[in-house]
């Protein structure tokens, strides 16, 4: 079976001319849309294909990798806009289009927004941005400390409100924010609690002192490298600690006081030293 708005491995089972069909038993034949594919195909040929519904409502095919698959959330760009609504550039030859209501402001061109790819109900490829529709704001099976794959989707007084793996709706507070995060931004983080109403606060640090023996080791590595010193202590600021080890002050304490009850260090105010 192929999958509209997939990739698929499909077969070559048709050469006509310059046009080369792919497909699989018991399924429709998908025309190949791009016009110089980078190697003459045979019959039979194995090809890993992305399937849409070209302009004419007909199923075609490319070897262009798109941005984004029916079911993803992604940060696309507006290439124009007309009556039908707004069209998004996702990788492949046809335009993606965004009805205008599925828009929740008027989009423009050469724009991004944040959009969830879906099938409406004639089966043709669309984008939506109303995702209060597809997410959820309670996520009750996330566990604290579990890892996850968020994107940015706007800045907020409290932080940033980022996606949870493609599904639910979470918090990064600006205490856990150590750097810039632009929107549509894709990144590794951890559920850091999950509230009494299941909404789900998150972080971008691994939870948990599971992390702090190898970042001790990297702290004495750096302190060998630099001479047995370095200008990072209790009261250096976060951005100077992330920017140097890529973790928080709190891990970098937990750290560092490790090694200190292991005398392997002595901790001043604004630096460390290898004993």
């Amino acid at each position: 079976m192929i999958n509209i708005g997939k990739t698929n491995q499909l077969k070559v089972v048709k050469v006509q001319g310059p046009n080369i069909y792919l497909g699989l038993p018991g399924s429709p034949m998908v025309l190949l849309a791009d016009k110089k594919p980078p190697k003459p195909f045979q019959l039979g040929d194995s090809v890993t294909a992305f399937v849409y519904i070209d302009g004419e409502g007909h199923l075609a095919a490319t070897l262009q990798k798109p941005l984004a698959e029916v079911g993803d959330i992604a940060w696309l760009k507006v290439a124009a806009v007309n009556y039908y609504g707004a069209f998004l550039d996702w990788g492949v030859p046809k335009d993606l289009l965004v009805p205008f209501n599925e828009q929740t402001s008027e989009m423009q061109a050469g724009r991004s927004y944040l959009v969830k790819l879906v099938e409406d109900a004639k089966g043709r490829i669309v984008a939506s941005a109303k995702l209060d529709r597809f997410l959820s704001d309670a996520g009750p099976d996330f566990k604290t400390g579990q890892q996850v794959s968020l994107m940015i989707a706007e800045h907020t007084e409290l932080g940033a409100k980022a996606i949870v793996d493609n599904t639910h709706w979470g918090m990064l507070y600006q205490n856990e924010i150590l750097r810039p995060l632009r929107k549509g931004q894709k990144l590794t983080g951890y559920i850091k609690k999950v509230r009494d109403d299941h909404k789900l606060d998150l972080t971008l640090h691994e939870p948990g002192y599971g992390k702090i023996e190898p970042l001790a080791d990297k702290i004495l590595a750096e302190l060998d490298k630099s001479g047995g010193m370095l200008a990072l202590g209790d009261k250096s600021p976060p951005e100077a600690i992330y920017a140097a080890f890529g973790v928080s002050k709190k891990a970098f304490k937990q750290a560092i006081g490790a090694l200190y009850k292991k005398q392997l260090i002595v901790i001043e105010e604004h630096s460390i030293r290898r004993i």
